[in-house]
């Protein structure tokens, strides 16, 4: 061990030839071409996990909002399909979800032949007899979502409101009854409305919840399921996502969560703190938030996972900047899977995430160091992969602070730092490498972590343009873009004072 070469602090190491696509992702989810936002539609039908998403066929801007499709088997490996649900010139296909229709109560396949069914928003424009409102409608597949046929009924829901968006749909079977139940938004007003149906055409109302917590932007893209707390199936709460831009605990989007009850017709929330739409920014860490990063947005859940895990995606961006991020003809991607749970924490139910990660590729080196004493400097490691998977766990002990340098050079580098002063969790890009493209983008993001019996446990996924921090067995997550130069491929660790321990430390390439 010893330490690093350093100019103001950064570690410099000799640079390595750049690729011709150098932030292209190696194991997160990218269209081939052209723009990619929401992820819609998520569900899983006989061995094979389904992606749509918000996509524009026909260039790397947002516009033309039409449902790209990728497949899966393993949540690793995606295969890109035709687009799925194009628009047309009367409407955009802007975000929902799809779910099997297992008895076909819709009608829209046979009994034999039971149909995927998506359930999107139509954003009409001219010469639709609906311009300027937002409805819901459906369209179905009775090939395995190979192909898909828009229902003749369409809009099937209509509020005549401009914004009214985002349906995610799911199967309830309780003591209210059993029927289909869609949770959606009235973005502007910061409400999720909540309807019934018995066979996804006809639709009644059922309850409004919100505004509460952060809103500060509007809201979109909502969700609504069940878990069970530490596991245990007679104890189990319900959990709302809402999506919201801008207004972020980072700045700009981000997405939120509510635990609480759903008796069928309402959703009543445990975890409000404010209520109302005037923002309370005092009050903001205190609220519930799926990450505390810049980049994961638009998160939802599949549909129909085996052995009722819940799996979810984000879309890895900010709309504050996501229109100039700089990747060429293909802009944006996917987040990894995460498997959320419920657990309790100090007497609180609270979301805790693991990352569904990329399995070690053969011949990728593998790094690790054993428990060892850390002085007060900068250690050098050796380079780490492009993509990398790293697990860490810290005593910080007396120092001041104990962290990570990651995709360094010469003047650069991404930095993850753990202060003891106020125990905050830090991810700093200020400095990663091309930064200027927006005046929003140089950034850091701060999470408050307790440790626990004196330790901070940190898994990171590392990506040619984005870090996924999972602190603290994924009770907190920090999810940002950077995007390094070419020089940026040296790793090392650091602490500040005396007293801190390394107790693990490994890295391996993916």
């Amino acid at each position: 061990m010893h330490s690093l070469t350093t100019t103001a602090g950064v570690p410099s190491v000799a640079t390595a030839p750049f690729s011709a696509d150098p932030f292209r992702p190696a194991f997160h989810y990218t269209a081939e071409h052209n723009w990619l936002n929401d992820p819609n539609g998520l569900v899983y039908l006989d061995g094979t996990y389904h992606l749509f998403y918000q996509h524009n066929p026909f260039g790397p801007d947002w516009g033309n909002m039409s449902w790209g499709h990728a497949t899966s088997t393993d949540l690793l490996h995606w295969e890109e399909q035709p687009v799925a649900i194009p628009c047309d010139e009367q409407e955009a296909i802007f975000s929902g979800s799809a779910v099997f229709d297992e008895h076909n109560t819709s009608g829209l396949g046979t009994a034999a032949n039971p149909p995927l069914v998506a359930i999107y928003t139509s954003a009409y424009s001219e010469p639709s007899p609906f311009a300027g409102r937002q409805a819901q409608s459906l369209a179905y597949s009775v090939d395995e979502g190979r192909t898909w046929t828009k229902h003749h009924g369409n809009p099937v829901l209509d509020r005549a409101s401009a914004d009214f968006r985002d349906p995610k749909v799911f199967w309830y079977d309780g003591d209210a009854g059993s029927y289909w139940v869609m949770v959606a938004v009235e973005a502007v007003e910061r409400q999720v409305v909540l309807y019934k149906s018995a066979d996804l055409k006809s639709w009644d109302y059922l309850s409004t919840f919100g505004p509460a917590n952060a809103t500060g932007g509007v809201w979109e893209c909502p969700d609504l399921f069940e878990l069970p707390v530490d596991g245990n199936p007679e104890d189990t709460r319900w959990v709302m996502i809402v999506n919201l831009n801008p207004g972020g605990i980072a700045g700009g989007s981000a997405g939120q969560y509510f635990v609480g009850t759903f008796d069928g017709v309402t959703f009543r929330s445990g975890s409000t703190v404010t209520e109302g739409l005037q923002p309370d920014d005092s009050r903001m860490r205190e609220y519930g938030w799926l990450d505390w990063g810049r980049d994961y947005y638009a998160a939802v859940s599949f549909s129909n996972v085996p052995d009722g895990r819940r799996i979810m995606i984000g879309w890895m961006n900010n709309w504050d900047y996501a229109r100039e991020t700089p990747t060429g003809s293909w802009r944006s991607a996917m987040t990894l899977p995460r498997e959320v749970s419920l657990t309790r924490v100090e007497g609180k139910v609270v979301l805790r995430q693991a990352a569904v990660g990329p399995v070690p590729k053969p011949g990728c080196g593998q790094f690790r160091l054993g428990p060892q004493a850390l002085g007060s400097g900068i250690t050098e490691l050796p380079a780490a992969e492009a993509a990398a998977r790293i697990d860490a766990e810290f005593e910080p002990g007396a120092a001041a602070s104990v962290g990570l340098l990651l995709h360094a050079g010469d003047v650069e580098r991404t930095l993850i730092r753990y202060d003891t002063a106020d125990g905050t969790l830090r991810l700093d890009r200020r400095e990663s490498g091309l930064v200027d493209f927006h005046k929003d983008f140089a950034s850091v993001e701060a999470v408050g972590l307790p440790l626990k019996d004196g330790r901070l446990r940190l898994q990171i996924y590392l990506d040619r343009c984005s870090a996924e921090v999972f602190a603290q067995d994924g009770l907190a997550s920090i999810t940002d873009l950077v995007f390094p130069s070419e020089a940026g491929t040296a790793m090392a660790i650091f602490a500040e004072g005396e007293g801190a321990r390394l107790v693990a430390f490994d890295v391996v390439g993916l």
